[in-house]
């Protein structure tokens, strides 16, 4: 009789299990073919998750949408909503346990997947919300956003290289080690008087100089075929100075010199708080969320891709949210000054010292 009786109740647990994964199932099926977060979720909270408005989102839905469909007859495919919004909570949070627990349905498996397909298709289709200024009227424009911080004139962009942490690469890992002992990608960034991102270089290991960075991207060969229209950049110490990029005085020796430097370090902080609120914004770029855990490649895409959706939200005056304090970019004190003092640089230099803070 109490055989019976335990095989009776072992039926019973094996009809409620199959009865609980039925609802998962159903649940998850739920999630992944018609729960939209965009219809339940209040403005506020949008922000906070994904870091772009509801608008915003709802563009990038059309932007992303025909490429990610998934021509698939199995069940439960993933939408390319919950692909995207999987991806921008990735990006916001840089924990894939965050979102796993965000209710999306999704696998580890399955928002890797998603993160990479998104990526991809942000990386080729908003190419256009970045562009370094080339008509007149950009250039008149920029130039006149950094003149009004501290009076320097035709500035055309404030240059500055920042470590992104990533995990350490299975291959070439030693490479990747930055100065600071982490393994990181070195990006370079130029932005506005703003805040917006007009060129981003993110493709060379952490242990790169950041003079070696400048001397290879398009940026530079344009500056030296005259493309800045007699403007130039304005650059830190790891940088080498040139008639296009404007460097400190290392040791200012006049007063001139010092109110030089004075003008150039409150104008070129403009790239140091750009790219504070960029790693706020979007904290798989933070060192606290632990570094990016994807392959190198992947890493580079992701840091362009933000800096496209940084400059999304900062066109549309996206704000974060009020108790999410900025957090300064960290010093690279530790990188050598540059003592390449190109000529021509230097007459640009002085001759901007003695217009400017001569007697």
């Amino acid at each position: 009789m109490a055989a019976i009786q335990r095989i009776l109740f072992l039926l019973q647990e094996r009809r409620r299990e199959r009865r609980r994964r039925s609802n998962t199932t159903y649940i998850n099926a739920f999630v992944r073919t018609s729960f939209n977060p965009l219809e339940v979720l209040p403005d506020e909270a949008i922000i906070r998750k994904f870091r772009l408005s509801r608008g915003q989102i709802m563009e990038l839905l059309g932007v992303v949408h025909p490429h990610l469909v998934r021509r698939t007859r199995r069940s439960f495919a993933l939408t390319p909503a919950v692909q995207l919004l999987a991806a921008l909570r990735f990006y916001a949070t840089g924990s894939y346990y965050e979102v796993l627990g965000d209710g999306l349905g999704l696998s580890r498996a399955s928002l890797s997947r998603a993160v990479t397909a998104v990526t991809d298709v942000l990386l080729l289709h908003l190419a256009e919300r970045m562009s370094f200024p080339s008509t007149p009227e950009d250039i008149r424009r920029v130039n006149q956003g950094f003149h009004a911080i501290a009076g320097l004139p035709r500035v055309i962009g404030a240059i500055d290289g920042t470590l992104v942490p990533i995990a350490t690469p299975s291959t070439h890992g030693p490479r990747y080690i930055c100065c600071k002992g982490y393994a990181a990608i070195n990006a370079m960034v130029v932005c506005s008087a703003e805040g917006e991102f007009l060129d981003v270089v993110a493709r060379w290991p952490g242990s790169t100089h950041d003079a070696f960075i400048w001397e290879n991207p398009g940026l530079c060969r344009a500056a030296e075929g005259g493309g800045f229209g007699g403007c130039w950049l304005l650059g830190d110490s790891s940088f080498p100075l040139r008639p296009f990029l404007l460097t400190p005085y290392l040791h200012a020796q006049t007063e001139p010199q010092a109110g030089y430097n004075r003008a150039h370090k409150l104008t070129r902080a403009v790239v140091e708080r750009a790219i504070g609120v960029w790693k706020q914004r979007f904290r798989c770029l933070n060192k606290g969320a632990g570094g990016l855990q994807l392959h190198p490649r992947k890493c580079c895409a992701v840091i362009v891709v933000t800096a496209l959706l940084h400059n999304m939200a900062l066109r549309a005056n996206v704000q974060l949210p009020d108790d999410e304090g900025l957090q300064d970019e960290e010093a690279e004190d530790n990188l050598p000054d540059i003592q390449d003092l190109h000529p021509a640089g230097q007459q640009v230099r002085q001759g901007l010292v003695d217009n400017l803070f001569g007697p």
